[in-house]
């Protein structure tokens, strides 16, 4: 077992976070600043262009110690270097974890089953640059010698919420090529882009590492067949690049086999963005965005790999969460970016989060005693503000936030930034310090309401405040400072899969539906056959082949 399995609730370290909890858990922010006038500095880690404070959180530093005190017994600085070296730590499905080597410089190396791997590494990426070059540049053309105006990416999963998310985040680094993305198996979703797309222009990206997935495939042959009734067959080769394992399955499609794009099995879906799967990222900004993007992520990856635990954040952010959900039962986390670009962070760290660590069977295999995982949510402030921060406020569920600010704004409207970033610092002061009676009471007596009317609306408009934030400022949206920021998630997520005792990279769980569907595709097709449902999953299924 390359990974070791230590069941966290039976280690020193949890039994003293009981009893500190216990001590804190009535404690509110706001006394906790008065007792230690030096918390938000102590509290703090600055970091390159990252100034992460996560003072405004219910704990101390004694809080700190006792959860890095828990990362040691779990042994998370040994799980950290076999996770950077390349050992099989995916152990169900017998693979290693190397999306961060996907990002490291020429001169490292790693080995995976005995082999180097960053030589090949560097040969896709040198791969993608050309590629980009020559479609960017006007060079690779359309069958009929028209330039390439449209690129659409065809992928599901970490095929496209990856790419898709990071093509919109950096859209002010867009270059003059329109792209698109088609995920859904619903035909309305590819119709409603191909609409827009004259075929002598296009060039559509699939990417699935088998060739098999049945979304991405059913939307590719769709997408062939619309293509094929105004062009000849031999311009497929012109218009349809791949991204896959499954040479012969591409090949078949009509894909010259100079423009299929290799990727492996130790890249997990949600962490391919970084591989040939950032294809689509490199065409829509250009290829040296897109390697910008990369060592952004190394040098998280660095930090994360070398700094301390209680000045790295990645781990402090990882070890927040297994406070909240664990202690406080905390069950979810929500993102807010206080930026329009990042409007699809949120939906990306989902799948990332959520299928890694939805997990309930530890890596001995027996079925966990405490919780796993936790729900990710968020939206862009300020409409979140005008959206659901009403729960988070008010409301009788504790959800640690994440608040997401830049110093610059791209395009420099510093009024409109100053009244955006106004509103973050805000909440988390709001959220922080709540409103106490005395001071609804002062503020209604001002606006002269009657005794009658206060008596009524005071305890209405009271907050209690001491819900959790944690403040991450950058100092400006780049494709470096986009890569650090999807890095340092991505090693939040390997750490509380250690501190669970899970595996953070199968997803077995999102198979079962697959092999259903498919069954259930059979019977929807073919009148004769039938299979062994349930009552309620028979009644809709023949309702739906009645009525459609």
């Amino acid at each position: 077992m390359a990974l070791k399995a230590t069941n966290p609730t039976t280690t020193n370290a949890w039994s003293k976070l009981q009893s500190h909890f216990e001590t804190l858990k009535s404690k509110h922010l706001k006394e906790l600043f008065i007792e230690d006038q030096n918390r938000a500095k102590d509290l703090t880690v600055k970091w390159e262009d990252f100034y992460a404070d996560f003072s405004k959180n219910r704990i101390t530093k004694e809080t700190v110690e006792l959860l890095t005190q828990l990362a040691n017994e779990v042994d998370l600085k040994d799980a950290i270097s076999k996770y950077f070296n390349g050992e099989v730590i995916n152990e169900t499905e017998g693979r290693a974890v190397a999306h961060t080597a996907l990002r490291a410089p020429k001169n490292t190396e790693v080995f995976v089953e005995g082999v180097n791997i960053i030589p090949g590494i560097h040969d896709v990426k040198e791969k993608i640059k050309n590629f980009t070059a020559q479609v960017v540049g006007g060079v690779h053309k359309g069958f009929s010698g028209k330039t390439i105006i449209d690129v659409v990416n065809i992928g599901i999963g970490g095929s496209d919420l990856g790419p898709a998310m990071v093509v919109d985040a950096l859209q002010f680094y867009k270059n003059h090529l329109n792209t698109h993305f088609v995920s859904n198996v619903d035909g309305d979703h590819y119709n409603e882009i191909i609409k827009k797309l004259n075929p002598e222009t296009t060039l559509f990206v699939i990417v699935s590492k088998t060739f098999t997935t049945q979304e991405t495939l059913s939307n590719a042959n769709s997408i062939r067949s619309w293509f094929l009734q105004s062009q000849p067959k031999e311009a497929v080769s012109k218009h349809f690049v791949a991204v896959s394992t499954n040479i012969e399955s591409v090949k078949a499609f009509g894909i010259d086999e100079a423009n299929i794009f290799p990727m492996k099995d130790w890249v997990g879906g949600r962490f391919s963005l970084w591989s040939a799967v950032g294809l689509s990222i490199s065409l829509a900004l250009g290829y040296d965005h897109f390697s910008k993007l990369l060592e952004g992520a190394h040098k998280m990856d660095e930090h994360f790999r070398t700094a301390d635990f209680n000045e790295n954040i990645p781990v402090i952010s990882a070890l927040l969460t297994i406070w909240y959900n664990n202690f406080f039962a905390s069950e979810s986390e929500a993102v807010i970016p206080y930026t329009q670009y990042l409007n699809q962070f949120a939906t990306y760290l989902q799948q990332g989060i959520m299928e890694s660590n939805g997990k309930s069977i530890d890596r001995a295999g027996h079925k966990v005693n405490y919780q796993t995982g936790t729900l990710i949510w968020g939206e862009p402030g300020t409409n979140s503000q005008h959206a659901f921060f009403q729960l988070i406020h008010q409301g009788t569920k504790l959800i640690p936030t994440d608040f997401i600010g830049f110093i610059e704004s791209l395009h420099g409207n510093k009024d409109h930034h100053d009244k955006l970033m106004s509103n973050y610092f805000a909440q988390t002061e709001a959220l922080m310090n709540g409103k106490t009676n005395t001071e609804v009471l002062t503020e209604l007596k001002a606006q002269k309401a009657s005794q009658k009317e206060i008596e009524a609306l005071v305890p209405f408009k009271v907050f209690e405040g001491n819900k959790p934030t944690t403040s991450l400022l950058v100092k400006k949206l780049t494709p470096e400072s986009l890569g650090k920021l999807i890095a340092m998630y991505e090693h939040k997520i390997f750490v509380q899969g250690i501190v669970w005792n899970i595996y953070s990279y199968d997803q077995f769980g999102v198979e079962l539906g697959k092999q259903l569907a498919k069954s259930i595709l059979d019977e929807l097709n073919d009148d004769k056959k039938s299979s062994n449902h349930d009552s309620s999953t028979q009644n809709l299924v023949e309702f739906y082949k009645k009525n459609c």
